[in-house]
């Protein structure tokens, strides 16, 4: 679901696997004016997730992922594509 230039991404139950093809999907097909992602993939599961995110994201690993922050609750990270 996209909101004004952020994309929000719902990952509760989904394995790591799937995870990082479902993220690495949304970001073949976001164009110029998207400029965050934010992944909802829960917290009290566990934080194999969040953990991937920045292991495959982090370090310009990806091209279109400028940096990685945290969401506003231990549950969400936020792929920034561009700084407004």
């Amino acid at each position: 679901m996209a909101l004004g230039g952020i994309v929000e991404l719902d990952l509760h139950g989904y394995n790591r696997m799937d995870a990082l093809a479902e993220i690495e999907r949304v970001l073949s097909k976001c164009d110029s004016s998207t400029y965050r992602i934010r992944v909802v993939h829960g917290y009290h599961g566990g934080t194999s997730l969040r953990n991937m995110i920045y292991d495959e994201f982090s370090y310009g690993r990806n091209t279109k992922v400028k940096r990685i922050q945290n969401g506003s609750n231990p549950g969400i990270t936020e792929l920034i594509l561009r700084e407004l």
